[in-house]
């Protein structure tokens, strides 16, 4: 049956819901283990970054405890020093669509609703192409499933040289593939990081976005530190029509579970 959550971390009745990054949160626990600390916590979901050590029937077991979804995974990384995707690599498409073809198979197997394709790394007309492709043949190779495709833009301090880099650059993309399984991943951290205030852009592009992510500005810490309102963010998200969770995508500050009072304090009603 799944967990039961405890009753001071009941966020039902709360407007915004939010899912747990697990590539950040609770990262000395196994993943099931994870999955299982993230469901006490209160969190309504949960995601990942590169799950494909733990073996899928274990996920699948502690995801079936706790009534948890699985929101998005990645695509590998790849295995070369300095690796970070490889879909906008031109000359390593076998290994792109072997890594789209892995979380494919991944994320059928644990009922993901989203895979992150990777770009990696590269520059220029060529990278545009390859991207476009490895994108158009995730599209096609998901044809059949219920599954979204996102892109990512990463801020390039954070994440010097990778492809994708602003949210220009994501739009254009977006629109010279016109498809409803392709969206936009909307990290207000990178966002923040690259072009300012994510909130004119969440108005501009919500039509386009598949999921939200954040964390705190500028150290990716928790989101009730930094130069960011998220209790104003979150208030505005929602507002927008946006009824799914956000993701928690940030580095807590030792343990995560003594770095957790956001999840109440920035959703509670003010007085």
């Amino acid at each position: 049956m799944p967990m039961t959550r405890p009753a001071f971390c009941d966020m039902s009745h709360q407007m915004t819901s939010f899912s747990a990054n697990l590539g950040f949160l609770w990262t000395e626990l196994p993943l099931p283990s994870a999955v299982r600390a993230a469901a006490r916590a209160g969190f309504a979901a949960v995601e990942c970054h590169w799950p494909y050590g733990t073996p899928a029937p274990d996920l699948i077991q502690a995801l079936s405890d706790t009534g948890l979804p699985m929101l998005g995974i990645n695509t590998s990384r790849g295995d070369r020093p300095g690796d970070f995707g490889l879909s906008a690599l031109p000359d390593r498409q076998r290994e792109a669509r072997e890594a789209i073809d892995q979380a494919i198979t991944y994320a059928r197997a644990i009922s993901a609703q989203n895979i992150h394709v990777m770009a990696g790394k590269a520059q220029g007309d060529a990278a545009q192409g390859a991207f476009t492709g490895n994108l158009l043949y995730a599209l096609d190779q998901t044809e059949d499933d219920d599954i979204t495709i996102l892109i990512e833009p990463l801020n390039p301090t954070d994440a010097p040289g990778y492809f994708l880099s602003t949210l220009p650059q994501a739009q254009s993309l977006l629109d010279q593939n016109d498809h409803p399984r392709l969206r936009l991943m909307f990290d207000c951290y990178h966002v923040a990081k690259a072009h300012g205030d994510p909130l004119p852009w969440l108005k501009t592009l919500m039509p386009r976005i598949g999921h939200i992510q954040f964390a705190g500005v500028p150290d990716r810490g928790a989101p009730d530190r930094g130069t960011l309102d998220y209790r104003a963010l979150f208030q505005a998200i929602h507002s927008l029509g946006y009824d799914r969770p956000l993701g928690a995508e940030y580095i807590p500050n030792g343990p995560t579970e003594d770095d957790l009072h956001w999840l109440t304090d920035l959703t509670a009603p003010q007085p």
